[in-house]
């Protein structure tokens, strides 16, 4: 039973909670990049290398027979992915930015005043104390 309430406890905090709304938040940015690169970005720039499809680059190590399907490296994938992982930690980049920007930030307390040693406080005494003599 302790293990359960442990458990309540641990999920319950704030942090993960927090965690949990990031997650599923960076789930759907991600799929609105993904769209946003297959369907807006990649387009363009395939046409301007000649109507190349990126997703269609692939080299055949084996072509495919009647038991077993083609056995293909797809780096035009992972270069729509590297696309991909650059737009969001652009966007990440720029929140961040942005946050830190409009922060508020509080002004930083002046230092305290250090007291002069020993000796400067002895003849600061001295030199108020001949004033007073005169």
């Amino acid at each position: 039973m302790s293990m359960i309430s442990d458990f309540k406890k641990f999920a319950m905090r704030g942090n993960v909670l927090d965690l949990a709304v990031a997650v599923v938040i960076g789930a759907a940015f991600g799929r609105i990049v993904t769209s946003f690169v297959n369907d807006v970005l990649m387009p363009p720039i395939g046409l301007l290398l000649g109507g190349v499809d990126f997703t269609s680059f692939m080299i055949t190590l084996q072509e495919a027979t009647e038991e077993a399907a083609a056995v293909t490296i797809n780096y035009g994938m992972f270069i729509q992915q590297v696309v991909d992982f650059i737009i969001v930690a652009w966007a990440i980049f720029m929140v961040i930015k942005l946050f830190e920007r409009t922060a508020r930030k509080e002004p930083d307390a002046p230092p305290a005043p250090t007291e002069p040693p020993a000796d400067v406080q002895l003849l600061t005494e001295i030199r108020d104390l001949l004033k007073t003599q005169k």
